[in-house]
This record gives C-alpha cells, structure tokens and sequence, in this order.
C-alpha cells in the first residue's frame, strides 16, 4: 500500500508538471514552428535542390541561434510586462522607437504578402482560385482574433502548428541514404563561396530569425500574462519549439534534396508539383504544409505589427478586448491582411522573386533589433537578477556579428562576383 500511494503522489506530480506545462506553452512553439513559414518552405526546398543536403549543418546551427535570440523576449517580456517596441521607445526615446517600429512594420507586412503567395500556390496545386483561398484564410483569421480571448486564439494556432510537422513523414517517404544525411551534417561549403552560396545561408537566416519573432514573442508573453516565476517554463517552450523548426526544416531539405537535386526549384509550390507524378504522397503533403505553414505564419505575423503598433499609439492591444474596446487594434489588423493579400492578386506579380527577396530583406534589417534587444537585456534596473549573464551575451553578439559578416560578405561578392570564385 506504502509504495501504491507513493506511486500515486508521484503520478499526480507528474500529471501537475505537465498541466503546468501546457497551461504557460504556446508563444515560444507557435514563435518557432511559425518561423517556418511560406517562406521558409520555398527557401528550404530551394536550397535542397540547389545543395542537396551540403547545407543541413547549418541549419542545425540555428536551431540554437534562435533559441538564444527568443527566450530573450521571454525574461524581457514577463520582468517589463511591456511589448518589445514600448520597451524601445521607453529606454531609446521616439526616434529609434520609431525606427524600430517602422523597421518591423516593412518586415512584417513584405513577409505576410509571402505568407499569401504561399497559400494560394499551394491550394492552386488542388485548383482552388487565389480569391477564394485569401476570403477564406481571411475569414478564418478575423474569427480566431474577434472571439476575444488570447488564450483560445493560441489553442488554435496550436492545432495548426501540429499539422507542420507533416514534412517529417514526406522525409521517410523519400528513402535518403543515411550516410549521406550524416555527411550533410558535416560543415561544408558546397560549391565553394559564391554570391549563390551567401545568398541561400542569409535567406536561411531570415527565415530562421526574423525581427517579428522578438516582437511577437515578448508581446504574446505579456498578452497572456506570464510572470517571473513562469520565465524557465518560457524558455522550455521556446527550446521545444526551436527542436521542431530545425525537424521541419531539415526534413524538407532531404525531400528536396533527394528527389529535386539539380532541378530548378524556384518555390516549395513548384516543388510540390515536381513531385506529383513521381511521388503523390510526398507532393501532397508538401503542398498541404505549404498552406499550413503560410497559414500559421500569417496568423503571427499580422499581431506582431497590431499589438506593436496598440503598445506605441497607447491603444487598447488584447486579444482579450472586444472589437469595440480596442477598434483601431483590430484595424490595423485587418489593414495588414488586406493589403498584404492584395498583392497576391496584381497579375504577373514576381512572386517567386518577392518571397526570396523577402527573407534576404529581413536578415539584413535584424542586427538592429537584435542590438536593441542585447541592449535592454543588460539593463541591470530594468531586468534585475534576470539580466544576460556574460556568456549569454557572448553567444547573442556573436550571432549579431556573424550576421554582420555574412550581410557584408553577401553584398561585396554581389558587387565583384569574381572575387569569391
């Protein structure tokens, strides 16, 4: 009986951890699976076509980068109670607020419109019309932010997260060799260093860090109302998360890497249709995760610039508010899906282009959000014990510096393209 009840109190222990854990998860998983969003699926398969599996290492590299970078957000968002660009515009004053807010304003709605392309080029595959793909995202959207509370919208998005890891089965269907999976995880530089080669690590980057994600995570931290004592379940949930972005992107690039090795993938939507007749099951799920992934990307995106721009203007900016108690917070919401959709339906649009554009865009505006960040999270008044520790900071200019690098190398070998040859 004495090891019966020890076993029960044991289970209910565990049973209360787990509670715990699903109850205060949510912004770090949806901030990181989010990431791979249309975009990312277009660069990813992209560059497993180009490279095959030369490039893996690097992404299992910034599965850590992005976890180091996001649960930032988590101890700044849950120790201030303030979104990311209040806090800028409280330790900066108005013009690098300001600076900042535009920053991730023109990053945000240039990574929504790919959000767009990306669903109506998947659900296109199935011959569902553009129009009918953007009313009916649209819909979806408005209902999920309009039901008023934050904490059902995240369950949903949660659900549609889940459904992102369909990539992972598609990488089994394929039948890589092993071996050669093991040797892409292996640093290499396939190809030697081109403008081609920079191109695709800094569109990797961009799509593996991005300025929303600070601004969404630490909003979405705030909106739900975590504390102090919730920062190690924060960044347990962003560790998680980051563990499924680099599952999801490294599964794509061994499907693309297998069956597309040398061909001409210009979008995860032309993947998909490369796919088709050869490998059915493989195609579909590719195309249907293009949606999702579009689809949950845009559902994060679109808050990070609403609740940015309710925390600078003072409006009210909860998912927990009523349409007539934050009006001009569900207005900017809406703007930014329909302007950003209407790009999608200009006829003759490039957007194969404008997608890999995107990412190359967002990379290169990041080192200045990420300053910002390092910047308040060594504030010792505002964070207190919960500071960047030396080594935290280490690793965070590292990545900066790095960034500024590759940013630097990618625009000289564009500039002289002999140079690197």
């Amino acid at each position: 009986m004495d090891l019966l009840s020890r076993f029960f109190y044991r289970y209910r222990r565990i049973a209360k951890v787990v509670a715990l854990f699903f109850l205060l998860s949510g912004p770090g998983i949806l901030v990181m699976v989010a990431d791979n969003d249309a975009g990312g699926i277009t660069t990813y398969a992209a560059t497993g076509a180009n490279y095959g599996y030369g490039l893996l290492w690097f992404l299992v590299i910034l599965g850590p980068v992005a976890y180091f970078v996001q649960e930032m957000t988590v101890r700044l968002g849950a120790v201030t109670k303030r979104g990311h660009a209040e806090a800028i515009f409280e330790a900066f004053g108005s013009f690098w607020g300001w600076f900042s807010l535009l920053d991730l304003f023109l990053s945000d709605w240039l990574t929504l419109v790919t959000e767009f392309i990306g669903m109506t080029a998947a659900l296109a595959i199935f011959h569902v019309p553009a129009w009918l793909t953007i009313i009916v995202v649209c819909s979806i959207m408005l209902v999920m932010v309009l039901q008023g509370r934050y904490w059902t919208w995240e369950k949903i998005a949660l659900f549609f997260a889940a459904l992102n890891v369909v990539y992972v089965p598609a990488a089994f269907m394929v039948h890589p060799h092993v071996s050669d999976v093991v040797a892409g995880l292996l640093p290499q530089l396939p190809g030697g260093l081109t403008a081609t080669l920079f191109f695709f690590l800094m569109a990797n980057i961009g799509t593996t860090i991005a300025p929303w994600m600070v601004f969404f995570q630490q909003s979405s931290v705030v909106d739900k109302g975590m504390q102090e004592k919730d920062i190690p379940w924060g960044k347990l949930d962003t560790a998680i998360g980051s563990l499924f972005t680099i599952l999801v992107a490294v599964a794509v690039i061994i499907v693309s890497g297998t069956l597309l090795r040398g061909v001409n993938v210009e979008s995860a939507a032309q993947a998909a249709q490369f796919l088709l007749p050869t490998n059915p099951y493989a195609g579909t799920l590719l195309a249907i995760g293009l949606f999702d992934a579009g689809f949950l990307g845009a559902i994060c995106i679109s808050l990070a610039s609403s609740w940015a721009f309710g925390e600078i203007f003072g409006w009210a900016h909860s998912l927990n508010h009523r349409v007539r108690e934050a009006p001009w917070f569900y207005a900017t919401y809406l703007l930014m899906l329909l302007t950003a959709a209407s790009i999608v339906l200009i006829p003759h649009a490039p957007l194969v282009l404008i997608t890999l554009f995107v990412q190359v865009v967002a990379v290169t505006l990041l080192p200045s959000t990420l300053v910002f960040l390092i910047i308040l999270l060594n504030d010792a008044h505002l964070m207190g014990e919960y500071r960047n520790t030396r080594m935290q900071n280490v690793i965070n200019i590292s990545i900066v510096a790095a960034i500024i690098i590759l940013s630097t190398l990618y625009g000289i070998s564009t500039i002289f393209p002999s140079l690197f040859a």
